[in-house]
């Protein structure tokens, strides 16, 4: 992602999210397709509006997925398996950028390794922005993503979605609003209860190479979890978390020995995601 697409995307996110919640808003989005079953999933795709002023407008959408008892879907880095999800927007019109964002995942400890994602239900917000914002938009989604049980099922359903110009501001309705509170968070606009990047320790060398990670959980640690994910698709194992911990502080070790090409993953960005029951946060650092 260039800085520009990430600039765009925090400060959108930031800017949305703060408009919404100071709005009045329906439980159910205005604009929204017809759910496509298939399986054990359900899934569609649902949209609305915010004005940010200046004669600019920025429109959200999401695509909701319901799961039955039991089964998962996953993040959009899924662990030791699974599928993460896929968005192809192409053929949408008056489409300049559609950013997939994901909510705080959970880890699922199962006999063939640790995966992460979601179960029950899920949105992941979609930040639009039109090429014209006073034209409409029309979404045409080509979707792919999996689910599982104890077995692992792709489904590939399409949509399409027309959000006029003028969205009203309440029309994301209470789905899209509780999703977009969701996406972690970076450290300007973390909130009271978000959990924080404390430290990180990097030893790439000797017999045991690994990164400890310091992770202080102001809102209390249940439900505490660390994410690492490394760019390119590179391999990085799944943090573990290590007894004891003091006060609100909680320590998590990668074994980089488990997979991990050392070599390649030097010197690269990696983006860490933290999460518990009271907030969700994200941070960067270099591996070196």
């Amino acid at each position: 992602m260039t800085v520009t697409r990430w600039v765009f995307r925090r400060t959108l996110l930031a800017v949305l999210t703060a408009t919404f919640f100071s709005a009045a808003h329906a439980s159910e989005p205005v604009f929204a397709t017809d759910w496509v079953k298939e399986h054990s999933t359900s899934v569609r795709l649902i949209g609305g509006g915010a004005d940010q002023g200046a004669g600019k407008q920025h429109l959200v959408a999401g695509v909701e997925i319901r799961l039955d008892d039991g089964w998962k879907t996953y993040w959009r880095n899924p662990g030791s398996s699974g599928v993460p999800p896929r968005v192809d927007w192409a053929g949408s019109e008056n489409l300049a950028e559609a950013t997939l964002l994901f909510p705080a995942p959970q880890r699922f400890v199962d006999k063939d390794g640790d995966t992460i994602g979601y179960k029950k239900t899920v949105v992941l917000p979609v930040l639009v922005r039109p090429r014209d914002p006073a034209k409409p938009v029309v979404l045409k989604l080509a979707l792919e993503y999996g689910v599982c049980r104890e077995v692992c099922i792709p489904v590939q359903p399409s949509f399409t979605l027309a959000l006029p110009a003028e969205s009203p501001l309440g029309s994301a309705g209470t789905v899209l609003l509780d999703a977009l509170a969701k996406v972690p968070r970076d450290a300007k606009s973390r909130r009271p209860g978000d959990p924080w990047l404390q430290s990180v320790a990097i030893e790439l060398t000797g017999a045991k190479p690994r990164i400890s990670i310091a992770a202080e959980f102001s809102g209390g640690a249940q439900g505490a979890d660390v994410f690492l994910e490394a760019p390119d698709g590179l391999w990085i194992p799944l943090a573990k978390l290590m007894p004891g911990g003091q006060g609100a502080v909680r320590t998590f070790e990668v074994d980089l020995t488990d997979g991990a090409d050392i070599a390649d993953l030097k010197g690269r960005e990696i983006r860490v995601t933290l999460v518990s029951e009271t907030g969700q946060s994200e941070a960067t650092f270099k591996l070196e």
